[in-house]
């Protein structure tokens, strides 16, 4: 009979449950949950998981020069051979990450290149994009006139507050905030770089920042549709709302309904599910060029 352990749950978040075996490694698995206006819905996405896992490892490998990755591994068997207990994580294959424990910055991290969100509307409501003046005449899917790091603080209950930079520089000090901006930028740019090419414009997108052994290091999911804005670039037309690959419909069809952003949210419909899960799948193949068939974990 084995004796092994089984992992420690230390976080359960949105999207993602956080495992422990004692140790600088965690395991961090990604469920098909979804959440809109900070709330889970109740309906899973089908390869939604998958996805967000295959992502986040195509960007660490693009990303690999301009920082450190807290990721270690995706393949299933690379991380049982280091983690033993992760084998009985149920669904891991194909949506875990094994990562280096990491001292995170109370940030959230985000770079906008486009108008959108809530950056738009406070910039309808006073001029401004998180408290920085902007020029007049700009409409809801405008390019800037350059990206923008633009974060926020970290709730653990409600919604996330945006910020200025000066804010952010009270929360962890002038100089880590100006390390953070100056490699988010550059995240940003080679990723907006790199989605032109597949035909989309990254409107926006989170990344998350953390701090091991002393270094800035990148963690978690990054430019995946759960937290980026992405439009087909030939589609985009300034003052409209543009299509998306990401998660905006799914808010949008929220946004219609007779509801008061808490929980319980409404019942997804079948094909508002659907269609969420072939964006998904569909952002991940035209961005990477792979397919997900070929990932780990059982195909559909």
């Amino acid at each position: 009979m084995s004796t092994t352990e089984p992992l420690a749950l230390v976080h359960r978040g949105k999207v993602r449950d956080l495992y422990a075996s004692g140790g600088e490694l965690l395991v961090m698995v990604a469920s098909d949950r979804i959440s809109a206006f900070d709330v889970i819905m109740a309906e899973p996405i089908a390869e939604k998981g998958r996805v967000l896992t295959a992502m986040s490892a195509f960007w660490c490998e693009a990303f690999a020069d301009l920082a450190p990755m807290s990721l270690l591994a995706t393949d299933p068997a690379a991380i049982v051979a280091l983690v033993p207990e992760a084998a009985a994580l149920p669904d891991m294959a194909g949506r875990s990450m094994l990562v280096r424990r990491a001292e995170m910055l109370p940030l959230e991290c985000i770079v906008r290149g486009y108008l959108a969100g809530q950056a738009f509307g406070e910039y309808e409501a006073s001029g401004t994009i998180h408290g920085t003046p902007m020029p007049a005449g700009l409409q809801l899917a405008s390019a800037l006139p350059a990206p923008m790091f633009t974060p926020s603080t970290k709730a653990t209950e409600g919604h996330d507050m945006n910020i200025d930079f000066d804010a952010a520089a009270g929360l962890v000090g002038a100089e880590l905030a100006g390390r953070a901006r100056d490699l988010c930028l550059k995240l940003y740019e080679r990723a907006a770089a790199r989605c032109r090419r597949a035909g989309f414009i990254l409107a926006d997108t989170k990344f998350e920042l953390g701090l091991i052994d002393g270094e800035l290091t990148v963690c978690d999911e990054l430019v995946t549709p759960d937290s980026s804005r992405l439009w087909p670039a030939g589609e985009v037309v300034a003052g409209t709302t543009p299509p998306a690959f990401d998660k905006q419909p799914l808010r949008d069809w929220l946004a219609a309904q007779p509801w008061d952003r808490r929980p319980p949210p409404p019942s997804l419909p079948p094909e508002v599910v659907a269609a969420t899960s072939q964006r998904y799948i569909a952002s991940y193949e035209r961005v990477t060029g792979r397919r997900l068939s070929d990932w780990y974990g059982p195909r559909p």
